[in-house]
């Protein structure tokens, strides 16, 4: 199975309590499948190296749906617009 990914977003807050929240774009070329991975990582070295990892995803709408607009809701508003920009060559094929 290969996985494309483009990320979207990395915020990283640290130094004694880290915490990793990054969103990517993944395109599973298998399944012909494009969905948003969301991982969030919280490493906590107050507490003998503790590190807690959750993985998840979700559609692209529902991504795009959450409430607020992230770095990664506008990066891949921006990816999208420019997949879908109409040029005049496009109008010319259509005739």
């Amino acid at each position: 199975m290969a996985l494309l990914r483009r990320e979207l977003h990395r915020q990283v807050k640290g130094p004694e309590v880290t915490h990793l929240d990054c969103c990517t774009l993944v395109f599973d070329t298998d399944a012909k499948n494009l969905y948003v991975e969301r991982e969030v990582a919280h490493l906590d070295v107050t507490v003998e190296g503790a590190l807690e990892i959750q993985t998840g995803t979700m559609d692209i709408a529902d991504y795009l749906k959450q409430g607020g607009q992230t770095a990664g809701h506008r990066e891949l508003w921006r990816l999208l617009r420019t997949l879908f920009k109409e040029t005049v060559d496009n109008d010319q094929l259509i005739h």
